[in-house]
């Protein structure tokens, strides 16, 4: 059998989704399904808290489009923008090939290139926040959200929860195993914990199937384990009101998300 083949590793989180964009998908056993899934859960909690739609809506880190195309299936007016200039081509694609419209942005969510009050919610979903490793960046990020936020608008985000994994500090998280037209796919993470207990570096695996053997993709990059109360402080220090927490108990959605008003 021919020796795993194995790419390079990414550090920088840009760079990181760069080249994990063509492959994201691999993350989910159905990714279409996921998308139609999010979009029916995303929707159920922006119509509770804003009323009956259409919404403006910006998903801020929309990656491949997971939630903004979901979101956009329902009716609302749905805007992307991410880091990664490939994830955000990605997302459009994927949109336009599913008759779905999804304007798109290549955009630092620190620095969102959008007008004052343009959105009725924000969206940033699938663990984003996190990538930002300091207090002041995560607050920038927080800000520029409520700028673009229009008075009432609504402030939705997904985050792993860490108030757990910040005791027993996990070394890896479950293998996904999703079927492909040559064969099955595997993506793993390894979790390596920095001294300081709070952030990790995650080693993100892809097995892709590859005549008798493996291509193996490798690529690295680094999260801020925020706990519960760290990112309702962080939320409120940066303006918001109305913070909650809406667990996946009550919404269906795989992972906690914090709501907040401006």
């Amino acid at each position: 059998m021919p020796a795993p083949r194995c790419t390079p590793s990414t550090t920088t989180v840009q760079s990181f989704y760069d080249d994990l964009a063509a492959d994201y998908h691999l993350i989910f056993p159905d990714w279409d399904a996921s998308t139609r899934r999010q979009g029916v859960v995303l929707d159920g909690l922006l119509t509770s808290l804003l009323g009956a739609g259409p919404h403006a809506v910006l998903d801020c880190s929309c990656g491949i489009g997971t939630q903004a195309i979901g979101l956009a299936r329902r009716g609302h007016r749905v805007v992307g923008s991410d880091l990664s200039p490939r994830a955000a081509a990605r997302a459009a694609a994927e949109a336009a090939a599913r008759d779905v419209r999804l304007p798109v942005a290549a955009a630092d969510m620190r620095r969102l290139p959008f007008a004052p009050g343009a959105f009725d919610a924000v969206v940033s979903a699938d663990n984003a926040l996190p990538h930002l490793l300091s207090e002041r960046d995560v607050t920038a990020a927080l800000l520029g959200m409520r700028r673009v936020l229009r008075d009432g608008g609504l402030l939705l985000i997904s985050l792993r929860d860490y108030d757990e994994a910040r005791r027993t500090r996990p070394t890896a998280a479950p293998p996904q195993v999703t079927r492909t037209p040559t064969g099955r796919a595997i993506t793993f993470q390894l979790w390596h914990w920095h001294e300081d207990g709070e952030r990790y570096d995650l080693e993100h695996f892809q097995l892709l199937p590859d005549g008798d053997g493996w291509t193996v993709r490798r690529r690295r990059t680094a999260y801020w384990a925020l706990t519960r109360v760290e990112a309702v402080r962080l939320v409120t220090e940066a303006g918001f009101t109305d913070v909650a927490w809406q667990g996946p108990e009550s919404t269906g959605y795989y992972q906690p998300v914090l709501t907040a008003r401006r």
